[in-house]
């Protein structure tokens, strides 16, 4: 059992926990992930390590609350304890030697992107990072892009906090400006991540995309989450979950994340009917 010691919510949907799991904070690095279930009866779901702190062995989580596990977890408190907490898993982003970065992040996946900014600006690279949100109330972790970055732009759709626009509006007029990124690691939506990649393709800059939102059971063995890197298959758990953002196929992956819609509603649904003590 994994005791969650802290719980904080970000906004209305999205929730912080921080995880007493000593070995897998030893060894945990940015763009990693673990599996956890709830309790014996539940389903194991991904989410990407937030955070970590090995000399106090604690791993962050960072959750949007839509489906039947995340809303069954949110219901849990600081001083309860999660069943299973396994990692880290998946292959670390590799940031070393890079000098100058614009990180990109979109909605619940700038909590992805934060340890990335983070672990950056610890190697002395000169951080840009750009986050996006629909709206203010939905707004996340500006703060600590703001400690982890040289400079660091907010954008919303309707202007509501920040700029009004998408984060490509930011990251175009940072490159016209003349800043000159060795990479661009964008994490978020896959519609997100499909323009940041075709804006930087024109400008031929590197450009790292996170594929773990369409990561289902974390271990290849489901198949939901393939997906066509520069013509070949690869499975973004296994294989990733970072991959050449020009070399992806995101129109396919956004049909199969679409895929799983209607099980997922069903699944929210008959947990929120025992919520409410229906059968």
């Amino acid at each position: 059992m994994y005791k969650i010691l802290e719980k904080q919510s970000l906004n209305p949907t999205v929730s912080r926990m921080v995880i007493d799991a000593p070995r897998v904070a030893k060894k945990a690095q940015p763009g990693m992930f673990i599996i956890l279930r709830v309790d014996e009866d539940g389903e194991r779901i991904p989410l990407t390590i937030a955070d970590y702190d090995a000399a106090k062995g604690t791993v962050t989580i960072i959750y949007q609350i839509v489906g039947a596990t995340t809303h069954k977890l949110d219901r849990l408190n600081a001083g309860d304890c999660i069943c299973d907490f396994v990692g880290p898993l998946g292959r670390p982003s590799e940031l070393d030697g890079l000098k100058k970065v614009a990180v990109i992040g979109g909605g619940v996946g700038c909590a992805i992107a934060l340890p990335t900014a983070k672990k950056l600006h610890e190697l002395g690279a000169t951080v840009h990072s750009v986050i996006g949100f629909r709206n203010k109330d939905l707004v996340i972790l500006e703060d600590e892009f703001k400690e982890a970055s040289e400079q660091c732009i907010l954008m919303t759709d309707d202007g509501s906090a920040g700029e009004k626009g998408l984060v490509t509006d930011a990251l175009k007029r940072l490159i016209d400006a003349g800043n000159k990124y060795d990479e661009v690691i964008a994490i978020g939506p896959i519609v997100m991540m499909k323009f940041v990649s075709k804006l930087t393709k024109e400008y031929g800059i590197k450009t790292t995309v996170s594929m773990n939102p369409i990561m289902i059971d974390g271990t290849g063995m489901c198949g939901g989450c393939r997906l066509t890197v520069g013509g070949e298959m690869k499975f973004a758990c296994v294989d990733g979950p970072d991959f050449d953002g020009h070399l992806v196929d995101f129109d396919e992956a956004l049909e199969r994340g679409r895929m799983y819609s209607d099980f997922e509603r069903h699944a929210y649904d008959k947990e929120c009917n025992l919520l409410k003590g229906g059968n």
